[in-house]
């Protein structure tokens, strides 16, 4: 089964993407037959900057992005909202793809849920 997590809100101020991959992280541990598929758009596309640093105790998009990574899942982030936040030329976390529309929809169409 392939489940597609879209993530719309930025990494902090809410727990939208937080919560997004709480569940990405607990399908990959409980369920390993799985395959879990991250896109990320407009201020989620924050979530893949590097170097993040949180308080101690706090939750960080950084590392739940890495442990999704290195389940084998494949993470996209929009290269439109990329483009229009101006984060091109910044180095974004290790494995993660920048992307675009078509290849959004067509891990909507093969995605399972």
């Amino acid at each position: 089964m392939t489940i597609l997590l879209l993530i719309n809100d930025a990494p902090y101020g809410t727990e939208k993407a937080y919560n997004a991959l709480r569940l990405g992280m607990t399908l990959l541990k409980e369920h390993p037959d799985v395959e879990v598929r991250v896109f990320l758009m407009a201020d989620a596309v924050g979530c893949v900057l590097p170097k993040q640093n949180t308080p101690q105790g706090y939750y960080n998009i950084e590392r739940m992005l890495k442990f999704i990574l290195a389940k084998g899942s494949k993470v996209k982030a929009c290269g439109s909202c990329v483009e229009a936040r101006g984060l091109r030329d910044l180095s974004l976390l290790e494995g993660v793809e920048v992307s675009n529309m078509s290849e959004l929809a067509q891990w909507a169409v093969d995605s399972d849920k």
